[in-house]
């Protein structure tokens, strides 16, 4: 069957019209199959949702009591069928929980890849990819011009800064879900073993990695007190919290903090300039355009179809390689840490 049969973009998102579900839909539709547990594709008010049970658990701690959908947990790997089409998740190593979606029917197998990377993260099962017909992918970081350095290396470089400047707080900015814990839990790994602060708004997505079975050592409220005792307690210490949170007068408590941002975006100085950053953290969620390009070759679909991003560029590059590629220009959609 053609492609645009089984999968075609709609104002609401991917949809399968022979299985009547959509991926990630940006509005209230009857069946949501969704990716990961970010806000601008794990959306409430879907009649049904069907996801790994990590991203449901997510979306029920994010969402409390609004999360009222009828939920279908599906394992990494268990086919479920839908009117007669196949779906199954694949590990995507975006954050604890994500998933591509592969769809087959009469012959024509489609994959959407959601958001995802191609680098270790200790906080999540790792990328795999998945042979097809054609591939959906993402291209947050479609430009040559994003290529990001070792994870380790940025986060040496955060322990660097401690050394050097042990009478100032270090505040890093890094998005609630996915990026604090994986920031946390490399830190761990290279030896950091003190108390971390996080800012109240991680504490619930925090507690729950823990129980999900991500370990991420000692943690403690970034709580503020006024008068002379703020100094003293985070003299030299380590507090995550959300990037809206650097630039509030919660942030300007603490005492000289050095502003640091854990975000592919800070590949840009511009824009780390903009943002008062003094420590930028090359640190992404998403795959770089080296993964995003590696990415298709091992694929090697029949048809490259671009969204969330960058589309032009990594659309013009399958088209150079004689790829048959086009953008799908999804609406709804928001760029990491925006």
């Amino acid at each position: 069957m053609k492609p645009e049969a089984l999968l075609h973009p709609t104002p609401a998102g991917l949809y399968c019209p022979p299985g009547d579900f959509y991926i990630d839909p940006v509005r209230p539709v009857d069946r949501a199959v969704v990716t990961h547990g970010h806000a601008d594709h794990a959306r409430s008010g879907h009649g049904a949702v069907l996801a790994t049970p990590e991203t449901l658990e997510i979306m029920a701690t994010r969402y409390g009591e609004d999360f009222t959908e009828r939920r279908q947990s599906a394992e990494i790997g268990e086919v479920v069928n839908l009117n007669g089409v196949a779906l199954w998740l694949v590990p995507a190593g975006h954050v604890l929980g994500s998933a591509q979606a592969v769809v087959e029917h009469k012959g024509t197998r489609m994959v959407v890849t959601g958001d995802y990377k191609r680098r270790r993260d200790p906080t999540c099962a790792g990328f795999e990819p998945v042979p097809c017909d054609v591939l959906i992918s993402e291209a947050t970081f479609g430009l040559p011009v994003f290529r990001h350095p070792d994870t380790a290396g940025e986060v040496a470089k955060l322990l660097h800064s401690l050394e050097q400047f042990p009478e100032r707080a270090h505040l890093v900015g890094a998005y609630a879900l996915g990026k604090a814990q994986r920031i946390i839990r490399h830190l761990r790994e290279q030896g950091y073993d003190e108390t971390i602060y996080i800012h109240g708004a991680m504490q619930r997505l925090c507690d729950l990695y823990e129980r999900l079975g991500v370990p991420l050592g000692p943690l403690a409220p970034a709580t503020v007190k006024d008068g002379r005792g703020a100094k003293q307690d985070f003299e030299g210490k380590v507090v995550v919290c959300p990037p809206s949170a650097m630039g509030s007068t919660w942030a300007r408590r603490f005492p000289d903090p050095v502003i640091a941002f854990a975000s592919g975006w800070m590949r840009v100085r511009q824009r780390a300039k903009q943002k008062g950053v003094e420590l930028p953290l090359i640190v992404s969620d998403h795959a770089d355009w080296d993964e995003l390009t590696d990415t298709v070759r091992e694929v090697d679909p029949h048809q490259l179809w671009v969204t969330h991003g960058r589309e032009d560029a990594l659309v013009r590059w399958a088209e150079v390689e004689g790829r048959v590629a086009r953008p799908l220009h999804l609406i709804g959609y928001e760029d990491e840490n925006d």
